[in-house]
């Protein structure tokens, strides 16, 4: 059993693409108009220019969200949507991930004899004190 290969046209599909644009337009002018006291007692001007205010912000609202993720699905590559990905995605393609045996290259350093595993020697990360400091209290 073969399954077809995923195509861009799978992946944009123009029903889905406009449903959510246009569910978030809807969104955004409903909050517009709720927030401009369109549902309230006001006079006539003040809800007309509610009105158009939510028209506006709807319309910007539905091409934005369009075109952005029309453009993010364009960044997608069509043949890598269906595989599956078992190394991590930030690190480089020809880094050692933790999955391989010879992933920890660096071995940790060896305690100093009769210290405990908590604590750190001089050797081990404590820090020095600097040149300037005499030991007095800080200076204002």
């Amino acid at each position: 059993m073969t399954d077809k290969p995923t195509t861009r046209k799978d992946l944009m599909k123009p029903v889905q693409l406009l449903g959510l644009a246009f569910i978030a337009a809807l969104f955004a002018g409903f909050v517009t108009l709720m927030s401009m006291g369109f549902f309230q007692t006001r006079p006539a001007d003040q809800i007309q220019r509610a009105l158009i205010v939510a028209l506006v912000a709807a319309g910007a609202t539905f091409i934005i969200v369009l075109v952005s993720v029309a453009l993010m699905l364009l960044a997608v590559d069509p043949s890598k949507v269906t595989t599956t990905v078992d190394r991590p995605l930030l690190l480089p393609k020809d880094a050692p991930d933790a999955t391989t045996p010879d992933a920890s290259a660096e071995r940790p350093a060896p305690r100093a004899e009769g210290s405990a595993p908590g604590s750190a020697t001089r050797s081990e990360g404590a820090v020095p004190p600097r040149s300037d400091d005499d030991g007095d209290a800080p200076r204002a």
